[in-house]
């Protein structure tokens, strides 16, 4: 007697009778899952997000489904028919076909077993299909015995994990390339612009917005560095291992066969874990993953904070730049722009910290010799690194390509700042040059016009000592050679 079937796509009049070891159930008969996949769409009906939505993942399971495939046949342990269909239903699913056939929640229990059945039994219904047969003709081609043979979840998952997360890390990579030339870009055009540095928020010393701008640049250009050094934590993968890492069930050539197949479908340096044990449980890829998720969110804020400041006024704040306009900013206040995309990015930056956290936590949580929580770590990272690949893409396009600079109000700035007086220090000492700019900061003038009044230094060398563009580029000191 078969359990009643709820169906994800409404009331269906045709199915098929799966069992498994719990019992038999009805699976519809236009899909390519099974019955482990039926029972997984009841169990976990939790976020409304399936692994299908995940299609890096669907893509890297099907290349490692295929590789296994052909280590299999390599050895003998499947004939060149079944490796053939079963590799030709694989090819199909990694070019995007069956997208649809993975309904499974990410939110899963059991370690991505119900991701690894459901790709099982999708790859054996096609290649069912490829070779003639019909859907659940599972004498044939089965899930288990012939698509997951010499494997399991705990080595096949998590490596369709990693690879996953690998190409996930390339339009990232990329998002981040152009946003660092952009924020060049701007930094080219104004190198000889001067303005105000700010620490504290307090007036410091002059610099160069193009030295601003270069130096967001300079930030996303070592979040790139990081991601290149987590492809290969990434790509070190535990296949062979199967349940605990000690390989039952699997013949021992496989690990080798499986590795060497898998690396020359990717491309990828993908070597086999030196510990398999050690590795089952070893969940240090994903930390390096995404601390470099983070990092790369930390910089987009410092950077979308940076603007949200210098953009602020026009009248009552720094007022030092524009970003562009992109839509009224008030509903009863006339003429208010706000600065959107920066706070749009600030908020997937906020979200970014928060998927780091629960990575860490998942990662905490493993016990003995598996951590169950695969599934949420992937999800968490393939989503977060979505998110801050479009961030990146429309605060280039949207907000740091039409960036207006106040060229003229950051030479006041720097010309009028007190902190330029700490360009005196060498000539008159320290304490005669505060005193100067506490004067220029009481009578509301500026250090050049008081240290003209308060030192015997000639008109042309105050001129030489205060110049901003040569305070920005670090030059004050050779003023004082040269009265030496």
């Amino acid at each position: 007697m078969s359990e009643q079937t709820a169906f994800p796509h409404g009331t269906q009049t045709t199915t098929r009778v799966e069992h498994d070891c719990i019992g038999t159930l009805e699976v519809p008969s236009d899909v390519y899952w099974g019955i482990h996949t039926q029972r997984a769409i009841s169990n976990f009906p939790v976020s409304g997000i399936t692994d299908g939505q995940h299609p890096e993942l669907i893509r890297a399971y099907a290349t490692v489904k295929r590789a296994c495939a052909i280590a299999n046949e390599e050895l003998g342990l499947i004939d060149h028919d079944k490796a053939e269909a079963i590799r030709q239903a694989c090819h199909e699913i990694e070019l995007g076909k069956l997208a649809d056939q993975f309904p499974v929640d990410v939110m899963q229990g059991g370690a991505g077993t119900s991701a690894n059945m459901n790709m099982n039994e999708v790859i054996a219904n096609r290649a069912l299909e490829i070779a003639g047969h019909q859907r659940g003709d599972y004498a044939y081609i089965h899930p288990n015995d012939d698509v997951n043979e010499s494997q399991s979840t705990n080595d096949t998952y998590p490596a369709a994990c990693k690879l996953a997360l690998i190409d996930a890390i390339g339009p990232l990579a990329e998002a981040t390339k152009k946003l660092a030339k952009a924020f060049h870009d701007l930094a080219d055009k104004h190198i000889n612009d001067v303005t105000i540095g700010r620490t504290q928020l307090q007036d410091a010393v002059p610099m160069t917005y193009g030295q601003e701008f270069h130096s967001f640049a300079t930030l996303l250009k070592s979040d790139l560095a990081a991601f290149d050094r987590v492809v290969p934590l990434l790509a070190q993968l535990n296949l062979g291992a199967t349940a605990i890492g000690t390989g039952i069930c699997a013949d021992l050539r496989f690990r080798q066969s499986a590795t060497t197949h898998l690396a020359n479908i990717t491309g990828l340096p993908i070597t086999a874990a030196p510990d398999p044990v050690a590795a089952m449980t070893d969940m240090g890829a994903y930390v390096a993953t995404s601390a470099a998720v983070k990092s790369l969110a930390v910089h987009l804020k410092k950077a979308a904070d940076d603007l949200r400041l210098l953009n602020s006024g026009p009248r009552c704040g720094f007022n030092d730049l524009n970003v562009p306009a992109r839509q009224a900013g008030s509903s009863i206040m006339p003429a208010k722009v706000n600065p959107v995309i920066p706070e749009c990015v600030n908020q997937c930056c906020f979200s970014i910290f928060g998927m780091d956290v629960t990575v860490n936590w998942a990662v905490a949580e493993g016990q003995l010799q598996l951590n169950a929580f695969d599934p949420l770590m992937v999800h968490e990272l393939l989503t977060g690194m979505k998110l801050l690949t479009n961030a990146m893409t429309i605060f280039r396009t949207n907000c740091v390509e039409g960036i207006e600079i106040h060229t003229e109000i950051g030479r006041d700035y720097a010309q009028s700042s007190p902190s330029i007086a700490a360009a005196l220090n060498h000539y008159i000492g320290y304490e005669k040059a505060a005193d100067i700019a506490a004067e220029a900061v009481r009578a509301g003038r500026t250090v050049r016009e008081v240290a003209g009044e308060r030192t015997d230094l000639p008109a042309e060398q105050l001129d030489e000592i205060l110049d901003p563009i040569r305070l920005a580029r670090g030059l004050g000191q050779t003023c004082r050679e040269h009265q030496q």
